[in-house]
């Protein structure tokens, strides 16, 4: 079977080539020519009788990476949904045909095979006389793969354009995979030439003023942008200088949906060619709007559309933890509740996991976890577990209790104490005549890993772990225990907002949530001094800075990445500075082992922020 499988794998590839040479008028596309004959070509599909308006279709849709029938059902369907309301053309985020990002998965010929294979399905479905696409996929030409986007019409693939500039930063990867395209030409259809910059590209005044140099009468982007917190602001801000620029409406069409630690929030919107606001989707859910456009003698004028009110988007542009505070907004806080909820409820379905469990300890932590899991997932699909230890105090277990209740969970009870005595006793004659210290307090974390991991491995359900970004941050989270789990909502969210994020959903129910409205997380619980409760009358401060200056430093240190003095002349003691950035830097070894959790802020402690385990540099 294998022998004979890849000789057609190598065929389709010639035949789907050689059909996108005939379709943009390239011969021998992987030859010579290569990808620059390829960028350089217009189609020339035209419609002489144009009509007066150009209606063109938004698909925000949430594609799952490696999922290419299941992405290219979405663009059907989405397809169908705009061809009844008349759409000429339906535009999709970027890549959509493999998901986004894709990272290694694309260099897998077999995937990009199967990609060929469905764009041709896609491109056969344009001859009905329905809409047309500009469909998103790799495309792989003269031993490279190329970020592209296709129009697909009349049965055809008409033209095909790649992004020119790759991003390669923060947590983009894009020219470890991708080759850079050439500066693109407009694509024209249907009486006018579309400027299609690929999400990057729109970022840099070039690719928009090559394409209105060339006649482009419109940009369009498709993007796959990931959300963090005042990134919606940046975008809209970009989108109107590219629009004053060019003199040019701009389409900004945006992804949705959870990536493991990514996640996507949509807020697509359009501007006109004076940068204002004219169209704007909803923020974290999929949605096909229909946008129209005005043929006129000065160009193409998009129609304001009053199905989403442009307050959706003007109230997502916040500016969060102004001027250094890391006190969020109610607005910030919105944002950051509904991106944990998406990338837990995605990460939940797309991995098909039949729920998830997580340890109930009384804390603060673990009962923010429990509500955002119930309300991305249902309370059928999360499980709770006590996992008392002979420390555990009767006021805690009784929280943890209330909180299930509030949030109408089952809550099962295991006690840790026979374990973690057996575990002792095994140990005794090689800890004898040594003191107890944080080897005893780590078994009961350990002890509640294994029994956590048991439930997981009898049941199929994901632990979710309940560490939040200062613990992390400073190694305040025990390996294989408190650790154990396959997804942390609450990774790249410091202590401080964990705590306003309880009180805040306590007096709001998010759009779309599963759980109850009111009071689900015990005031008790929010008051109290936070202690993982290892030791007689410990609290996390026997440990740690007070976290309303932890969270102050760790945000100089990680957010902006500034020098121990700099943040020491913003008030903070200079010992107590350079004491959690050494501790910052021994957890590395901690960070790497952690569970993904979804990204939040700009730098998250995954692929934002990459330092070496050994390191020997601190500031003097």
């Amino acid at each position: 079977m294998q022998s004979s499988a890849a000789p057609a794998t190598r065929r389709l590839s010639v035949e789907w080539k050689s059909s996108l040479a005939r379709a943009i008028g390239v011969s021998g596309v992987s030859g010579d020519k290569g990808p620059g004959a390829i960028q350089r070509m217009v189609s020339s599909h035209r419609n002489v009788g144009a009509p007066e308006f150009f209606r063109v279709a938004l698909a925000q849709v949430n594609p799952t990476v490696g999922d290419i029938q299941g992405n290219a059902a979405l663009i059907r369907a989405a397809r169908a949904s705009a061809a009844a309301d008349g759409a000429q053309l339906v535009v999709f985020p970027e890549l959509v045909l493999v998901g986004y990002p894709p990272e290694d998965l694309v260099l897998r010929p077999s995937l990009l095979s199967a990609v060929e294979a469905a764009l041709d399905g896609l491109a056969a479905d344009t001859a009905d006389g329905g809409p047309a696409l500009l469909a998103t996929a790799p495309m792989r030409d003269g031993g490279a793969v190329f970020n592209a986007v296709f129009l697909l019409a009349e049965g055809k693939i008409q033209a095909v354009r790649t992004k020119h500039e790759l991003p390669n930063y923060g947590v983009f990867d894009e020219k470890r995979v991708f080759a850079a395209g050439a500066l693109p030409a407009p694509i024209e259809f249907q009486g006018l030439k579309l400027g299609v910059p690929i999400c990057e590209d729109v970022w840099f005044p070039a690719v928009a003023a090559a394409l209105t140099g060339a006649g482009a009468d419109i940009l369009i982007v498709p993007n796959g942008s990931p959300f963090e917190l005042g990134k919606v602001g940046q975008r809209l801000t970009l989108a109107c200088d590219r629009a004053r620029e060019t003199c040019l409406p701009l389409v900004y069409l945006n992804q949705v949906g959870g990536q493991d630690e990514l996640v996507f929030d949509g807020g697509s919107f359009v501007v006109d060619s004076t940068g204002t606001l004219t169209a704007a989707l909803p923020g974290w859910q999929e949605a096909v709007v229909m946008v129209d456009f005005r043929r006129g003698g000065n160009g193409l004028a998009p129609v304001p559309c009053t199905a989403f009110p442009d307050t959706n988007i003007t109230s997502r542009t916040t500016t969060p933890f102004a001027n250094g505070s890391t006190d969020p907004s109610d607005a910030d806080l919105a944002e950051i509740y509904a991106a944990m909820t998406l990338g837990l409820r995605d990460y939940v379905r797309k991995n098909r996991f039949p729920g998830v469990v997580l340890g109930m300890s009384g804390g603060i932590d673990s009962a923010l976890s429990a509500a955002v899991a119930v309300d991305a997932l249902g309370a059928a699909n999360v499980h709770l577990v006590r996992l008392p230890s002979r420390f555990t105090s009767a006021a805690s277990q009784d929280d943890a209790a209330e909180c299930a209740a509030h949030l109408g969970v089952e809550l099962m009870t295991l006690p840790i104490a026979d374990s973690v005595t057996a575990l002792e006793t095994t140990l005794a004659p090689l800890f004898a005549g040594r003191e107890p210290d944080t080897t005893e307090e780590n078994l009961q974390a350990r002890a509640r890993g294994i029994l956590l991991m048991a439930l997981s491995n009898k049941f199929g359900w994901m632990v979710l772990t309940t560490g939040n970004k200062s613990e992390m941050s400073v190694g305040y989270a025990t390996l294989y225990g408190d650790m154990c789990g396959g997804y942390s909502v609450l990774k790249d969210v410091y202590k401080t907002t964990v705590f306003a994020l309880s009180s805040w959903r306590n007096r709001a129910r998010p759009a779309g949530a599963l759980g109850p409205e009111g009071l689900i997380i015990p005031e008790a619980i929010i008051l109290k001094p936070p202690t993982a409760e290892l030791r007689p009358n410990q609290t996390d401060q026997d440990s740690l800075p007070p976290y309303d200056m932890l969270d102050g430093i760790l945000l100089g240190l990680i957010e902006r990445e500034e020098p121990a003095q700099a943040i020491a002349d913003a008030g903070f003691p200079i010992a107590m500075v350079k004491r959690v950035q050494h501790m910052l830097y021994m957890a590395e070894y901690k960070r790497r082992q952690a569970p993904p959790g979804v990204k939040i802020s700009r730098r998250n402690l995954s692929r934002d922020r990459r330092f070496p385990i050994t390191n020997a540099f601190r500031d003097r």
